[in-house]
């Protein structure tokens, strides 16, 4: 696959896979050091550099996210007292509790290789934005990233408790000043 080929067979899949569970593996020894690429079998095999293994491994937390975040808008849809925010907030600390080596080895490396997953983030943010219903579909993509990140900044530093109901009123704490920050901005 490294090698410019797109066609990936069941072989290269499973490969890939191997490389990335051997990769999560060695970074749990020291998540915010170097990117163990050359001590993961088939890496140059089956990826064409660092960069390809980490923007591989945003991919893989993209989709355990994506799940999450999903399921966590539609229960939001279909009962009116969970807040959007507060459920994209659950989901994203369920996944990074869940898969914590991972997280902490993307947020490690994030400005690494020329900031190559410096796209997949901002993608991951305007995610958490579009989720969250504090952005949507049709705003300045560059508005919608900034949103997301902001949001993920509140998700990162609030204390890690399940939010107290407010039938009362529709938008949360967090989101009251998120909306009130991007105003600003």
């Amino acid at each position: 696959m490294g090698n410019g080929d797109t066609t990936m067979s069941w072989e290269d899949f499973y490969r890939r896979r191997d490389a990335l569970d051997a990769a999560e593996r060695l970074a749990s020894r020291d998540p915010e050091g170097p990117l163990p690429f050359a001590q993961v079998p088939h890496a140059t095999e089956v990826f064409t550099g660092p960069a390809e293994l980490l923007l591989a491994l945003h991919y893989r937390w993209t989709m355990k996210l994506t799940g999450r975040l999903g399921m966590a808008v539609a229960d939001a849809e279909s009962d009116p007292s969970i807040d959007r925010v507060d459920a994209v907030r659950t989901a994203w600390l369920a996944t990074a509790r869940e898969f914590p080596v991972l997280r902490r080895l993307l947020d490690a490396h994030a400005d690494d290789f020329d900031g190559a997953l410096r796209p997949a983030l901002a993608g991951e943010h305007r995610m958490l934005a579009l989720a969250s219903g504090l952005a949507e579909h049709g705003e300045d993509p560059e508005e919608i990233t900034r949103i997301g990140q902001a949001l993920l900044a509140l998700i990162r530093t609030t204390p890690d408790h399940e939010p107290a109901p407010e039938p009362e009123r529709r938008r949360n704490p967090i989101e009251q000043f998120l909306r009130k920050l991007v105003a600003s901005v």
